[in-house]
């Protein structure tokens, strides 16, 4: 397979590809799923002859984005996609908690809206700063 790209498409695939692995794989420790870290390494090679070698490092006999690369921006964008999907799954779930285990229906998918919105209008204006937790 070929494909073709820009050098501005290539950068962005890294990031992609980058992204993509770190969703796969950053949590899973030893257990890693290796054909993921496999291409990975494929694409970020590529780096060698783009004039990006900067962008890639040799790791136990692996290419792997260098240290340069993640730490030029990446796990900032990572973190605040995480910010986002934090609260808003956070506000699903306690407005379903909210609705006593009603399943979802299309008469009550208008309340079950309205009130992940005001979770979402809360947390928006002070976080976490007002949920509390019942240690019962």
């Amino acid at each position: 397979m070929k494909i073709e790209l820009t050098e501005q498409q290539f950068r962005y695939l890294l990031d992609l590809v980058y992204i993509g692995n770190w969703v796969i794989n950053s949590t899973r420790e030893d257990d890693r799923i290796r054909e993921y870290d496999q291409v990975e390494s494929l694409v970020f090679s590529h780096c060698l002859h783009h004039r990006m070698g900067k962008l890639v490092e040799l790791y136990r006999g692996d290419l792997i984005p260098s240290r340069r690369f993640a730490d030029g921006g990446i796990h900032e964008a990572i973190e605040q996609y995480e910010d986002i999907i934090f609260y808003e799954i956070l506000a699903e779930e306690l407005a379903l908690r909210d609705m006593d285990g009603e399943p979802l229906t299309r008469e009550n998918y208008e309340e079950l809206m309205e009130r992940i919105d005001a979770y979402l209008s809360e947390f928006d204006a002070h976080g976490t700063d007002h949920i509390s937790v019942d240690m019962d």
